[in-house]
């Protein structure tokens, strides 16, 4: 759990150059909570790229770094704090691997390459309306027509499907006693494509994120089928092992911490600055030492997955904590604003807006991240999923 001296010298490499490329106004965004557009995410995407650094976590052969598992989350912490965007996971942190390790040499060649350089952005195609938590219980059809599926059906909570080129979808392929076993794993283009609608969910932040699309008769070839035809359950837990393990270091939350305390520094409660508050002194402090068993937490599992050790249920634990954590300091953010942290205007989280704050500036984004971080126990598997899966894995309750 000490990084070496090695680690230590590395972390000042990624520091600095961070420091020196990552765009000033980017970086502004994030910590401010203002919108961060796609041609951001693409801009330091491809800042990344050409350093080599943009996959942490694939091997070397494959165009990743090639580093220890201590180097990504380096990496990941220095980023986070930093300010510097997340880039979307769909594409470098899940369909990605998924690719590498079921996929065929064609699809590989095919998919790789475009993924790294940031050519292609992907979406996931999992929730539906009434299969979310239940996700076997999806009812998405793909029918074999001669050489191509014909699919039918929606897909609901699909972050980023209106930026992205393509989609990695689970559907139904057959229907089977277990239904577990007659589920597929495709991979398809979404943008312009006949007979796929994607329509905006305006999430409580007034912003577009998410969206649900709807698929009417749309024809995909037989090789966007990744693995083998009913074995896409199998694919979805390697995939969502992923995802929860790379849902986020915990320095973009030290920051988001710190911001908090300095908005405390400045805002008065009684004659006094808030933090000086012996109610709210405890708040944040309560909320530094969960996110320092987070923090703990993560490293001890660095630890035995770099001493090739079973880590267990832990990824279920660590999704559990942090959002929880995330959500406490937005809310804390939210406090420490009071009365300025509430009369948002959409546009103004935008490019583009020139007028007058109505407050501090720091405290014009607070309430819609506040709002928006209500998802963090959803997504990703909602907590009491990850509850059911740490009893059963490591309590072995039934």
């Amino acid at each position: 759990m000490q990084f070496s001296q090695e680690d230590l010298a590395f972390q000042r490499e990624v520091r600095a150059f961070i420091q020196a490329s990552l765009p000033d106004d980017v970086r502004k965004k994030v910590v401010h909570g203002n919108e961060v557009t796609k041609d951001d995410y693409t801009h330091w995407h491809k800042i990344l790229y050409r350093k080599g650094w943009i996959a942490p976590n694939w091997p070397a052969d494959q165009g990743g770094s090639g580093w220890s598992a201590i180097q990504r989350y380096i990496f990941d912490e220095e980023c986070g704090l930093a300010g510097a965007p997340r880039l979307s996971p769909f594409g470098l942190g899940m369909v990605g691997p998924v690719i590498m390790h079921f996929g065929s040499a064609a699809q590989k060649a095919r998919y790789l390459p475009n993924i790294l350089s940031g050519e292609e952005t992907w979406c996931q195609g999992y929730s539906e309306p009434g299969s979310g938590s239940d996700l076997a219980s999806l009812q998405t059809r793909a029918e074999r027509k001669g050489d191509h599926y014909l699919i039918n059906g929606s897909k609901l909570w699909t972050s980023l499907a209106h930026h992205a080129d393509l989609i990695f979808c689970l559907v139904r392929t057959s229907i089977e006693k277990k239904k577990q076993d007659g589920i597929s794993f495709l991979v398809f283009g979404i943008k312009d494509q006949p007979g796929i609608d994607i329509r905006p969910l305006i999430t409580l932040n007034g912003l577009r994120h998410v969206n649900q699309v709807f698929f009417t008769d749309v024809k995909v070839p037989l090789d966007s089928l990744i693995g083998e035809e009913g074995k896409g359950w199998t694919i979805a837990k390697y995939l969502l092992e992923h995802e929860r393990v790379s849902g986020g270091g915990v320095g973009a939350l030290k920051t988001a911490l710190q911001r908090v305390k300095e908005i405390a520094s400045s805002e008065m409660s009684d004659g006094q600055p808030l933090i000086e508050d012996t109610d709210f002194r405890r708040r944040v402090a309560q909320a530094e030492i969960e996110l320092m068993s987070v923090e703990q937490t993560m490293l001890r599992a660095l630890a035995l997955f770099s001493a090739d050790r079973q880590i267990g249920a832990v990824s279920s634990l660590i999704k559990i904590r942090r959002s929880e954590v995330e959500q406490t300091i937005s809310e804390l953010a939210v406090m420490a604003a009071h009365y300025y942290a509430m009369p948002y205007n959409v546009a103004s989280l935008r490019d583009g807006w020139n007028e007058e704050p109505i407050g501090p500036e720091d405290a014009n984004a607070l309430t819609p991240t506040y709002m928006f971080l209500r998802a963090a126990s959803i997504y990703s598997g909602s907590n009491e999923i990850q509850r059911n899966i740490i009893a059963k894995a490591d309590l072995r309750l039934s």
